[in-house]
C-alpha cells in the first residue's frame, strides 16, 4: 500500500535558496510515486511554515511528511511536533538535510540542486517504510548528583536543593571551595574571594537537602537518564569529625612536613591537616600517603595526644551507592603543567611563579599573610614581570586555544601588586588584550592609567637568573625594540587545562571530549550545558576556560536543566531503538561487545535490548552476521532504498 507523503522544501532565507533551486526540488519530488503533495516556503520553521504543514496534512490526507531543510539536530523535534499537531504519528516525519549537507558545502547551483533532489528523494524512500512508534516511558528518581565542589558545583547543588530536590555533592578534596577559595580578590570588583564564597560553602554544609561527600570520588555511573546508579568511593580521613575539637595538638606533634597543595607548594603542611581555615567540612584529614604508616603503626604521635579519641586508624574506604535522576559535572580545571614550561624557568627559579601561587602571596590568609615577598629571600620585589599566554595560543608547542581569563587576572595581579608595593614597578608582556565582560575593559584601563602598569606588546624569548635578579629578554613590537628587564619576580599566566584525570573520568561516564580535552557539549549554541548523553549536564571550567561569573551562570543553567528532569513524573525516550529477531539470534554476543551505550546483554542465550539505554546508533545491526538485530525505522531495507535513490538518476 502506497503512502501519501508530503514534501516541504525550505528556502531558509538564502541559506538554502542561495545555492539550491528549491522550487525545482519541490517540482521534481512531486514526480515520486509516493509523494501526494510538494511545495516550498521561505521559512518552514516559522509559525506560518508550520501551519502550512499542518493544514497540508489535513487537506491532502497525508500519512507521512518529509521536510527538506537544515540539520535534524536543530528542527527534527519542531517538525515532528508539527506533524503530530496535523494528526499523524510524529515518527512518520523525517528531515532531509539540504543545508549543512548540501547548500553550505557547494557553490555550483546546478549540482547543488541535483544533490538536494537526491537527498530529499532518499528521505522519501526512508519515510515511506517508517512504522508508527510511541515514545518509551521512563520513571524518574528525584535526586540529583553534582560532581565537583568548586564554585560551579556549589552553585548547581544549591540551586537544585533550593528547588526542593535532594542532591549528593561529591568532591575529591577534603574540602569544597575549589580554586576560587585560593584567590585573593576577584575581578573586576576586587571582592575578597573567601568573603563571597565561604557563605555559600556554609550553606552547602547546612542545607537539609544536600548530602556532602568530600574526600570522595565517583567510581562508576550506570543506568540511564532518570535512573542512574552511582558508586562513590569515600576515602577514610582517619579522624571522626563528631569527636574532633580542632585543638591542633595532633598537628603540633606530627613530624612529617610536605608541600601544601592549597598554597601551591609555597608553604608546608603536616601529614594530618586541615586544608585551609575556612574548610568545609572543618575537620582534619590524615594523609596516609605521607604518614609514616598505619599497618603497622610507625609513628602514632597524633593518636597519643588526641584526648577526645577522634583519631581512628581502623577507618576503611567505603563504597556508597546512590540512585539519581540527573547529573551535573563540575570537575573544574588545573593549570598547565609546569614541566611543559621550562623555557620560562618555572620550577627552576624560586621567584618564577604561576598565577595561583601569586594569588596565595596576595591573600591575607596566604603564606606571607598578604605581604608580597620573594619566595627565595623573603624580600619585597620592586620590579615584577607578568607574562601572559604562557602555554595558551601556541598551537605548535602547547595549547592552541585562548585561556580566556588570563588578561583579566594579570591586570588584577598587577593592580594588587601596586596596592601592596606602591613604589614597585609592574610590567606585562602580552600578545593581545582580551577583556570581554561587563566592566572588564574599564578594569584593564584602570590598571594601565591609575596604577601605572607598563604593558609591553610582545613575547618573552628567554628568562635566566643573574646576580640575584631574574633577567627577562623580550620584545616590544609596538616600539620595535628589544627589551631587557632585571626583575625581582616573574609571574606566569599559564594555560587552563581540564582537571587531571578528566579523560579517564569521561570514559566512565561515556561523555565525549573536545580536541583540547574539555567536556564536549551537545551543541555549542543551542545546548551549551548538555551532554550528548541524556541526563548529564556541564558547569564551569570542565567544559571550557571560564571566569567566575560565567561559571556561576552556567552552573545555574545546568541545574535548571537537571531540575527539568527531576520535576517530571515520567520521561520519554525515542522509540528508534534496536530490536532483536529472536528466531535469528544465535547468542554470539558480538552486538553486546560493540554497543557503545551498554544497551545490549545476553539473556537465555539471546540478545536483549535495554531500550532506554539504546540510542539507535546501528552499530549492533552493522555487526550482526545473521541480520538478527536492526534499528526501528532505520532498517537495512530502508538504507538500501535510500542508497538506490541517492545514486540513481
Amino acid at each position: 500500500m502506497k503512502k501519501r507523503t508530503g514534501v516541504f522544501v525550505c528556502h531558509c532565507g538564502i541559506n538554502i535558496a542561495g545555492t539550491v533551486d528549491v522550487k525545482n526540488v519541490a517540482e521534481e519530488l512531486m514526480k515520486h510515486s509516493d509523494v501526494t503533495h510538494s511545495e516550498d516556503y521561505v521559512y518552514m520553521c516559522s509559525d506560518p511554515g508550520q501551519k502550512l504543514i499542518e493544514n497540508s496534512i489535513k487537506e491532502h490526507n497525508l500519512d507521512s511528511v518529509v521536510v527538506a531543510c537544515c540539520s535534524p539536530n536543530l528542527h527534527e523535534t519542531t517538525f515532528r511536533n508539527c506533524a503530530k499537531a496535523g494528526g499523524i504519528n510524529e515518527f512518520q516525519c523525517e528531515i532531509a538535510n539540504i543545508r549543512e549537507q548540501c547548500s553550505w558545502v557547494h557553490k555550483d547551483k546546478l549540482k547543488a540542486t541535483e544533490k538536494a533532489i537526491k537527498i530529499t528523494r532518499s528521505t522519501v524512500e526512508h519515510v515511506v517504510k517508517n512504522k508508527s512508534l510511541e515514545p518509551i516511558s521512563i520513571p524518574v528518581t528525584r535526586r540529583g548528583l553534582v560532581i565537583g565542589g568548586g564554585i560551579a558545583g556549589i552553585q548547581a547543588a544549591l540551586d537544585m536543593a533550593n528547588s526542593g530536590y535532594e542532591v549528593i555533592l561529591v568532591e575529591k578534596s577534603p574540602s569544597i571551595g575549589g580554586h576560587m577559595i585560593q584567590l585573593s580578590e576577584t575581578f573586576p570588583t576586587l571582592d575578597c574571594s573567601q568573603c563571597i564564597l565561604t557563605p555559600k560553602m556554609v550553606d552547602v554544609s547546612k542545607h537539609p537537602k544536600i548530602k556532602l561527600l568530600t574526600y570522595s570520588e565517583v567510581q562508576e555511573i550506570t543506568g540511564y537518564v532518570g535512573n542512574f546508579k552511582a558508586k562513590i568511593l569515600k576515602k577514610p580521613t582517619y579522624v571522626d569529625p563528631d569527636k574532633c575539637t580542632l585543638c591542633d595538638k595532633c598537628v603540633d606533634v606530627c613530624p612529617i612536613v610536605v608541600p601544601n597543595e592549597f598554597d601551591i607548594g609555597l608553604t608546608g603542611r603536616k601529614a594530618i591537616y586541615i586544608p585551609f581555615p575556612q574548610a568545609i567540612p572543618a575537620t582534619y584529614t590524615l594523609d596516609i600517603v605521607n604518614c609514616p604508616g598505619l599497618l603497622p603503626i610507625a609513628c602514632g604521635k597524633c593518636i597519643d595526644v588526641c584526648e577526645p579519641g577522634a583519631i581512628d586508624y581502623d577507618m576503611k574506604p567505603e563504597i556508597i551507592e546512590e540512585e539519581i535522576g540527573s547529573i551535573v559535572l563540575a570537575t573544574g580545571y588545573d593549570l598547565y603543567d609546569k614541566e611543559n614550561m621550562k623555557e620560562y624557568g618555572y620550577g627552576k627559579y624560586a621567584d618564577v611563579l604561576d598565577g595561583l601561587q601569586f594569588e596565595r602571596l596576595l591573600s591575607a590568609s596566604g603564606p606571607t599573610m598578604g605581604e608580597v615577598l620573594r619566595p627565595s629571600d623573603h624580600k619585597v620585589p620592586k620590579e615584577v614581570v607578568f607574562i601572559q599566554c604562557v602555554g595558551s595560543r601556541d598551537p605548535e608547542l602547547h595549547c592552541a586555544y585562548c585561556s580566556k581569563i588570563c588578561c583579566m587576572y594579570t591586570a588584577k595581579h598587577a593592580m594588587l601588586y601596586k596596592h601592596h608595593v606602591p613604589d614597585g614597578q609592574a610590567y606585562i608582556f602580552y600578545i593581545d588584550i582580551r577583556s570581554g565582560g561587563k566592566d572588564y575593559e574599564e578594569f584593564v584601563q584602570r590598571a594601565k592609567e591609575e596604577d601605572g602598569v607598563v604593558y609591553l606588546r610582545g613575547k618573552v624569548s628567554k628568562i635566566f637568573e643573574e646576580n640575584g635578579k631574574i633577567t627577562v629578554w623580550g620584545a616590544d613590537t609596538l616600539a620595535g625594540k628589544d627589551i631587557e628587564i632585571n626583575a625581582d619576580m616573574v609571574v606566569l599566566a599559564t594555560a587552563m587545562r581540564p582537571t587531571k584525570g578528566a579523560e579517564e573520568f569521561a570514559k566512565k561516564l561515556k561523555v565525549s571530549l573536545d580536541k583540547d580535552g574539555f567536556l564536549s557539549e551537545a551543541h555549542p549554541k543551542l545546548r551549551p550545558v548538555e551532554s550528548v548523553t541524556s541526563g548529564l549536564f556541564f558547569a564551569g571550567a570542565a567544559q571550557a576556560p571560564k571566569d567566575i561569573p560565567e561559571a556561576v551562570a552556567q552552573a545555574s543553567g545546568a541545574a535548571a536543566k537537571a531540575i527539568i528532569i527531576l520535576s517530571q513524573d515520567h520521561l520519554f525516550h525515542s522509540p528508534i531503538v534496536a530490536e532483536v529477531s529472536l528466531n535469528l539470534c544465535t547468542g554470539c554476543g558480538m552486538c553486546v561487545d560493540v554497543c557503545p551505550y551498554d544497551a545490549l546483554s545476553l539473556k537465555d542465550n539471546k540478545a536483549e535490548v535495554n531500550e532506554v539505554l539504546c540510542e539507535g546508533c546501528g552499530t549492533c545491526s552493522a555487526t550482526c552476521l545473521r541480520a538478527a538485530i536492526e534499528v526501528k525505522n532505520i532498517t537495512p531495507g530502508q538504507i538500501y532504498e535510500m542508497i538506490d535513490a541517492s545514486v540513481g538518476g
